[in-house]
């Protein structure tokens, strides 16, 4: 399907160069066979099974259908990343050596020619630096351009030129916003075929309505009515499908990538946590910042979705393999109905045995491994999940109305990450004290989170999640909250943690609601980077997997045909 799609699009003279420069020898600064498969080894396998044989037929034929629809948004997400991508693939497929096999498995890995462990580093001969914006501006144009035209125009044309699903092109008469179903109009005139067949195929009327509302989306770029749909969605399937997540715009973090994930519900443990949802409003009205930047009244959904993984797509399978997310990321949505929490078990549980565990016995003290366990880190997933829709997001200026996203820019994501990590924190040992979670786990979430800062560092500070990390752990080694041994290994302070989680809290809340872009860039600038004690430590984890690789068993057996 992605090849077909390709070949529609590519000129023939381009696939050949691409072709050409692919079966070349690989220049010394690109790694050769062997490297690439130790630079793949980094990724654990697992196999990532699901039961669904108790679900009724017409529900597996969904499945099936979704993965299809699914794997159009891998298309589509190479084309936002940049314009050479799927001429590039069609490349590697058309090289039968060693070494081409080698480079196509990464590259797919990576969906595209950068490794996303080593600071987006190209690993393929005619591949650019990576394209800081994607592609969703004209080429050769400039941040400054973009931003000028966007204060130019009217108020309803901004809108558009600004908002998540249009990208901006240069014509004759001057730059102009497209639509993303203008600009993708073939492969989402086909996710919406497929979307149409999954709602008929189910009788659960919630998994219809949204499937028969995200179709009409993808045609009109109105996502408002499948987003509400997707937050009433009560149903064994839980799909996700659309644009969703902005990281892929380094310019203005304002342009959404397309990403699917389809999965089925864990019933029994979303159970479990349904009655976490109510304590947000106390969260809020405790978050240390000035009492009047707290929001008197959340919005009145916030599902928590616990889910097993059948297959992941586009943005949601790149390089590191997603946990959790909290979705949607619209303003408007999460000012009138919240956000949903969806927390991916299986892919969680995997990356605990794979990677955490291991981690703990190398980077931290032993008295502090001992403290690491499964529901801590599943636990402060969901509690930074949650914390994603706390705190600051709307500002009013005397211009009108804006958001934190816009207002800090480029340095957005990281600082949003960290906050959603370390006031997660600060929300979980408050639900501790209030009895509404056990009190062993206060003993068990600092060093598990301390363990999983390690894991996430290894990502890279290039990326968000990583940078953020990279933050906190330099905070609480600046407070005193960690410590660092003689043996090179980390500690948490029992009697420092708590007061340096309070005090980044507040730091990274007030520039928030200050809409403060220079101190964000500033604290960034400071604190996210990898000190030497901390590059020590993760050259003793060289030998340990960076993240999983989830081969989609049942989603292969759904689609076999």
């Amino acid at each position: 399907m992605l090849l077909v799609s390709v070949l529609m699009r590519t000129p023939l003279a381009a696939l050949a160069l691409v072709v050409a420069t692919s079966a070349q020898a690989a220049p010394a600064a690109f790694p050769g066979t062997d490297a690439l498969r130790k630079l793949d080894a980094q990724y654990a396998p697992v196999d990532l099974r699901v039961d669904v044989s108790k679900l009724p037929a017409g529900e597996r034929k969904a499945l099936a259908l979704l993965v299809e629809a699914s794997r159009v948004v891998d298309g589509l997400f190479l084309r936002q990343e940049w314009a050479g991508s799927e001429g590039m693939l069609l490349g590697l497929l058309d090289d039968p050596s060693p070494l081409g096999h080698a480079r196509l498995a990464f590259f797919l890995r990576n969906k595209g020619p950068w490794d996303r462990l080593d600071h987006d580093r190209p690993f393929l001969p005619g591949a650019p630096v990576r394209p800081e914006a994607g592609t969703f501006y004209p080429p050769g144009s400039t941040k400054e351009e973009i931003a000028r035209w966007n204060a130019s125009l009217p108020e309803k044309d901004r809108a558009l030129a600004t908002g998540f699903f249009s990208v901006i092109r240069r014509t004759p008469a001057g730059l102009v916003a497209v639509p993303y179903s203008v600009e993708y109009q073939a492969e989402l005139a086909l996710a919406a075929s497929l979307l149409r067949q999954a709602a008929d195929a189910t009788a659960e009327p919630t998994l219809r309505r949204f499937l028969e509302a995200r179709a009409a989306a993808l045609l009109s770029d109105d996502y408002y009515d499948s987003d509400v749909a997707w937050m009433e969605l009560d149903a064994a399937v839980e799909p996700t499908f659309g644009p969703y997540e902005t990281y892929a715009d380094g310019w203005f973090n304002a342009k959404a990538a397309f990403e699917a994930y389809v999965t089925v519900r864990d019933e029994a443990e979303t159970r479990k946590l349904a009655r976490l949802s109510g304590e947000l409003q106390d969260i809020e009205d405790h978050l240390p910042m000035e009492p009047a930047w707290r929001n008197p009244k959340l919005a009145a959904l916030a599902p928590i979705r616990v889910v097993n993984e059948i297959f992941a797509a586009g943005d949601g399978r790149r390089g590191v393999t997603t946990a959790a997310f909290n979705l949607p990321n619209d303003e408007r949505i999460l000012r009138e109905k919240g956000a949903k929490r969806v927390m991916l078990k299986n892919v969680q549980e995997a990356k605990f045995q794979k990677v955490l565990l291991p981690i703990s016995k190398v980077a931290i003290t032993p008295a502090d491994g001992r403290r690491v366990s499964f529901d801590a880190f599943f636990t402060h997933i969901l509690m930074h999940e949650m914390v994603h829709g706390l705190g600051p997001h709307g500002l009013e200026r005397p211009t009108g109305r804006t958001t934190v996203r816009e207002q800090l820019g480029s340095a957005y994501p990281a600082i949003e990450e960290a906050k959603a990590d370390v006031v997660g924190l600060f929300a979980l040992h408050r639900l501790v004290d209030r009895g509404v979670l056990p009190k062993e786990l206060e003993r068990s979430m600092y060093a598990t989170f301390l363990a999983s800062a390690f894991r996430s560092i290894r990502f890279g500070v290039n990326e968000a999640h990583g940078r953020g990390v990279a933050l906190q752990l330099n905070w609480f080694l600046d407070q005193g909250g960690v410590v660092v041994g003689k043996d090179g290994r980390f500690s948490v302070v029992d009697g420092k943690i708590r007061a340096a989680v309070e005090s980044l809290s507040r730091e990274l809340l007030t520039i928030q609601a200050k809409g403060d872009a220079a101190a964000a860039t500033a604290l960034l600038d400071r604190m996210a980077v990898i000190r030497p004690p901390v590059a020590k430590a993760l050259e003793r984890l060289r030998a340990i997997p960076v993240d999983i690789a989830p081969r989609f068993v049942t989603a292969e057996a759904l689609t076999a045909r």
